[in-house]
Order: C-alpha cells, then structure tokens, then sequence
C-alpha cells in the first residue's frame, strides 16, 4: 500500500511540474498562415487573416449569450503613468498572447488558465520614447517586433524572449515604423512612415531568418522612375515627399500579391508647392512580394491637399457582380467614400459615399475611380471649389475632417452578412494654407487645421458590392478602435470614452457595453482556449485620439492606463 501510495505521489508530482511548464508552441509556418481559418481558436497575424476582413468564424460568444460577457483577468502593461497609450492588436496562439506596448516591449503573456493573465517574458528594445506601435508578427519560433529611434525589426525566441536578430531599417532619422510586420513566405514585410518630417517613405522585405534587408521600394518615385512626371515642381519635392505606410497590408496568396495603403503627399496642405498628381500617394499598391515590383495601382485623390490618405485596410472579398463572382477589394476611404475594386487590375467597380457633408467633391466618376471634379490639365486641383487649398483663400471648411472618415483604424468585413463594418468620424474641420518656407526641426505641413466640432463617430454598414448603407449607428464618443466582427453574430468597437460595445451585426441592435474608464485606440480580437472563447483589447488611446477630445467636455481631464482587458462568459 506504502508503495501504492508512492507511486501515485509520484505521478501527481511529475503531473503538477509538466503542468507548470510552458507549453511549447508549433512553429508557425508559411501554411499555417495561409490556412488560419484551420485553427479560428488562435489569432495568428494582425488582421487574424491574410485577407484582413477582421472577422473571426468563433461562435461560443453570440447574440444569444453575450450579455453575460464579463471581465475574466487583466495585464497592465508599460506606458507613461496617466498618458499610456496603445495602438496594437493582441495575437493569440493555443492561449498564448503576444502583444507591445508603446515603448516598444514585447510581453508574452499566458492565458490557458482563462482567469489570469501572467507575464511569461518581457523583451525590451530600450526605444528612447513612446511611439505608434500596432502589433507584431509571428513566424516560425519568433515574434517579429519593430522599435523604433531608430527604426529596427526584431526577432525575439517565442519560447525563451531572447532576441535573436536585429535589423536597423532606418534611412532618415525621423524615419518610424508604425504598422505591424506582415510574413509572407519567407520574407517579413513591413513600411515606412512619419512623412510629415520630410521623408521619402517605402516598403520593404527582410529574411525571415536573418533580418537580412531583400529589397526596399520607396513609394515616391524618383526622377526617371514612373510616376516620377506627376511631381512637377522645381523644388526636388519628391525628396520628402512623403507617401508613408502607416497600417499592415494584405496578402492574397493565390496570385502572389500584397496590397498596401500609402499616405499624403508633403507638404500635407500645401499642393502648390508640388503640383501634379504626386504619386504614389493616396494610393492602393499591389507588389509582388518576392520581388517588390509593382503591380499595379489606384490613386484615390490626386494632388490631395488635406491629408485624406489611404493606408487602411484594403480588405480582400469575394463578391457578386451583375450575378458573376468576383475576386475584389474594398476599402472605405478617409475622404468619405467606399471604393471596390478588380483585385487582379485594381480597375474601379464602384465608389460610393458612406458619410453626409462630403465638400470637396460633387463624387466620383463609377469608370475611373476618379474625382468628377478631377482636371488632368491641371497641376493643382480645385476639385469643388469649396475646400480646396489656396493662397487667395487660406482657410476652408473641409468635410470630413482630415482625420476622416475611416482613418487606420480598420473596418471589418463578415462573409456570413457579406457587408463591411465601418467606424467613421463625423466632424469637418477649418483648413488653413501656409505656403511658407520649411522651417527646421518642424514638421513640414504647409499648414494648420483646427475644428470647432465635438469629434463623434458612426457605425456605418455597407454592402460593399453596391455600395449600399444598411445601418448606420451615431455614437457620441471618437471611435479610434475600429470594428470585429464574429461569427456568432456580433460586431465588436470601442470608443475614447472607455466604452466597449457589441452589436448585433444584422439588425445593429447593441446587446452589450461595458466602460473601464480609459479610452481605445488598439483594436479589438478574439480567440479561444479550453473550448472558452475570450474578447481582447488594449486600452490608452494614441496621442493623436487624445487630442480629439479637446472639444469634449467630459473626457477632458480624463486619464488612461495600457492594460490587456480579456473578456468571457
């Protein structure tokens, strides 16, 4: 019996220590990637898939049990005490949580028991200071990281938070690097931003393996290159010409191309300093992702003059058109519009308004894509007259706001209601010219915005195959969080008061809503261990969602706090 009884100690001992060891991951592989729809429990890349609809097929959590859903644990994580911020969107994988904060640290944080969250390991890249930071990547055994001062990628070991390598990207010291990392194959994507210091901004792939720098393609042509004609000035204005990559891209394996959005031209608000179309701003890009080579594109708004750009998500459908299935993206734009177009060719299908009080256009031209009131023979556009930046008029009402519209923050996609999901700003703003010299160490806008509105924000459904709007929602608060849509029949936001909200994703009703006090500029996701399904999202809006509640009363002295809140039944 004495024996028995050791045996069985034993065996419960060596039962309690392997349970106490962390679980060691499968690698992530190029195939796992590519079939995340094989394993809807984990959230593998930044928009769960490849093509970025931000959907996620789980169901445990729906409009039937929602209303129970509750705090399960939470992680506080780094960031300045009552000014932390957050922009980044939790990856998941078999209860593991991968997430940085804005300092760029890396926490690896286990959630398989659903009722805490602990911090398995922290990888600090000593980043100097708080910077826009949306997520990381997986491949193989590492967590793909960026930091930026200067702008690096990192390779940290999954198991043991160890880096493994480290590439410095940076041609310009202003140079950052916001979005998350997208891993393609064998290669790790990823683009450059901060145009308004005056860069020339571009995409470029490293080897997955060794961080080796494969090909970088800058997104503002130079002289000789194509497009380099749509620059006309005397001024080498294609130097810092802008045309940043703010958001992560998508991927559509089956022809081998990566789509990405790119920003504004620089000056943001002074055309006349750089007449002609500037390209390759305000524009979707297809690379080849082996390569880098380009193509093809779309440029939403030529000659932009109010920092409408286009780096959101350009998410990947299938859709009908006149009865025949399509393979197409859709993207709702900051300048108040949705534009659904051929994947294959980028050739327009539709561009259809999903805002009211759009003023700088009478619309857009269903064959081109174009503004109606684009004029090639032009080298600066006026487009309706009525917003357009000029030195006779500085200041003009612009709608929407520069900050839109649909800005980075993502819209989701669900193929069970085949409609897109969209979280727009409401507000327009006074835009005023300043067609002065650059001025050293500043930020080279040509310009200035203010706006006498209280930012708020819609819920906006659209049928991105007519361009059709079936709800729309206002909510008195910013939504700089973006959507999540599920299939349980939920979409998933929240806004800069602190507030969470789920909607039935049909009739728009709202069936839940929780507030912790902070505010959210990092999107919401979704993932399940144990067979329990979770809501995460971290808290601490951006500095630039901090400054859109200056005309907020309410929220003006509010403070935040970065935390990973996981929710469950």
């Amino acid at each position: 019996m004495r024996a028995t009884r050791r045996a069985i100690r034993t065996t419960l001992l060596a039962s309690t220590m392997l349970a106490a060891l962390p679980a060691l991951a499968a690698e992530v592989t190029p195939e796992r990637l590519i079939n995340a729809d094989k394993e809807p429990h984990n959230w593998l890349m930044n928009h769960r898939s490849y093509d970025g609809q931000r959907f996620s097929p789980l169901a445990r959590i729906n409009k039937g049990n929602v209303k129970g859903l509750k705090l399960a644990y939470a992680v506080p994580l780094g960031g300045a005490v009552g000014n932390g911020f957050n922009e980044a969107t939790p990856l998941a994988e078999d209860g593991f949580i991968y997430i940085p904060d804005s300092s760029g640290i890396v926490y690896k944080i286990d959630g398989r028991s659903g009722d805490v969250g602990r911090i398995v390991w922290r990888m600090d890249p000593k980043q100097e200071r708080q910077e826009a930071n949306r997520g990381v990547a997986l491949w193989g055994n590492y967590v793909i990281s960026i930091a930026n001062q200067p702008a690096r990628v990192i390779a940290t070991d999954k198991e043991t938070g160890k880096v493994v390598w480290e590439t410095n990207v940076s041609d310009h010291p202003a140079l950052r690097i916001t979005g998350a990392p997208l891993a393609i194959k064998d290669k790790i994507l990823m683009g450059a931003a901060a145009s308004g210091s005056g860069i020339r901004d571009w995409l470029a792939a490293l080897d997955a393996k060794t961080g080796k720098l494969l090909w970088r393609k800058y997104t503002i042509p130079a002289p000789g290159e194509p497009g380099s004609e749509t620059w006309k000035d005397k001024n080498n204005a294609w130097q810092t010409g802008g045309g940043p990559i703010w958001v992560t891209g998508t991927y559509d394996p089956q022809t081998n191309q990566t789509i990405w959005g790119t920003g504004n031209p620089v000056p943001e608000f002074d055309p006349t300093y750089r007449p002609g179309d500037n390209l390759f701003t305000n524009s979707a890009i297809s690379y080849n992702p082996d390569t880098g080579n380009m193509n093809w594109y779309f440029q939403y708004t030529p000659n932009d003059m109010w920092d409408y750009d286009e780096v959101g998500t350009h998410i990947l459908i299938d859709g009908q058109i006149n009865g025949e299935t399509r393979k197409l993206v859709t993207h709702s734009a900051r300048n108040g519009f949705v534009y659904t177009m051929e994947r294959a060719n980028g050739q327009i299908v539709l561009a259809k308004p999903y805002m009211d009080k759009i003023n700088w256009t009478r619309g857009i031209d269903q064959k081109t894509g174009k503004p109606l009131d684009y004029d090639p023979n032009k080298d600066v556009q006026t487009y309706s007259g009525i917003a357009n930046q000029n030195p006779n008029e500085p200041t003009k009402t612009l709608c929407p706001s520069i900050a839109g519209g649909n800005n980075y923050w993502p819209s989701s996609y669900s193929p069970r209601t085949k409609l897109l999901y969209i979280p727009a700003l409401t507000a327009c703003s006074d835009v005023t010219i300043d067609t002065g010299p650059r001025r050293p160490g500043v930020n080279w806008t040509g310009g200035s915005y203010k706006t006498a509105d209280r930012y708020e924000s819609n819920l906006t459904v659209v049928d991105p195959t007519t361009g059709e709007i079936r709800k729309n929602v206002h909510l008195s608060f910013p939504n700089y969080s973006g959507t999540l849509v599920t299939g349980g029949g939920l979409v998933f936001l929240a806004l800069l008061d602190g507030t969470i909200i789920a909607y039935d994703d049909t009739t728009i009703e709202e069936l839940w809503r929780v507030n912790v006090g902070s505010g959210f500029s990092a999107p919401p996701m979704t993932f399940e261990v144990n067979g329990k399904q979770y809501l995460a999202i971290a808290s601490g809006p951006s500095q630039t969602a901090q400054r859109k509640l200056v005309n907020t009363p309410e929220l003006r002295e509010q403070r935040h706090a970065t935390v990973l809140y996981v929710f469950g039944l």
